[in-house]
């Protein structure tokens, strides 16, 4: 992060990247507090919930940037996810889905993409 040159201590771009990144941790922090405080006004789990966020972030996007290779239809399926998202909120207004069928929707579409995912990867290793 730091390097000496003509006797001189400067910062090199490795520090800027580390500031870059560890700001917008706090304020993708920040910024979901309203939204934790809208399901709970427990402190303690509003504080906890966001910790372990900023903890694990970093961390789950290594392993799944790692599965990516592995289940290779997962960004058709998280697209689709996100489609049935949008739909839900639009006709949220005047139809409201029941949170059983959302979470049969959401199961469905994981496990139609991770076993897509493995059918194509035991396709092309045989």
């Amino acid at each position: 992060m730091f390097t000496r040159v003509n006797g001189r201590r400067l910062a090199t771009p490795l520090l800027a990247v580390l500031v870059l990144v560890e700001v917008s941790d706090v304020v993708f922090a920040v910024d979901s507090v309203p939204a934790v405080l809208a399901v709970s006004r427990e402190q303690f789990i509003v504080f906890a919930s966001n910790a372990f966020a900023i903890l694990g972030l970093r961390s789950l996007y290594f392993v799944l940037a790692d599965m990516r290779e592995r289940f290779v239809y997962m960004p058709l399926t998280i697209s689709s996810l996100l489609i049935f998202v949008g739909i839900k909120m639009s006709v949220g207004i005047w139809y409201h889905i029941p949170t059983v069928w959302s979470l049969g929707v959401i199961i469905g579409l994981l496990a139609f993409g991770v076993g897509a995912s493995v059918r194509h990867d035991h396709r092309n290793r045989g």
